[in-house]
């Protein structure tokens, strides 16, 4: 019977451990962003690229539209 005392306290304090790591975790905004993460693979990727690469790509931008006007 005493075994059974024992159990309930340590199931007891198994899920004050548990609600507690949980409403930490809410509060720590772990659970704010459900939807992102699951399609994030699906975003490209943005190349950074550096200033004469931009302006290169800025003139052959405008010679595609010059040529086409």
């Amino acid at each position: 019977m005493n075994i059974m005392f024992l159990l309930i306290g340590v199931s007891l304090l198994a899920a004050l451990v548990f609600l507690f790591l949980f409403v930490w975790a809410v509060k720590k905004g772990q659970y704010d962003d459900i939807y992102t993460p699951s399609v994030r693979i699906l975003f490209d990727d943005d190349v950074i690229l550096s200033n004469d690469q931009q302006q290169s790509e800025l003139k052959s931008d405008t010679k595609e539209v010059i040529k086409n006007s």
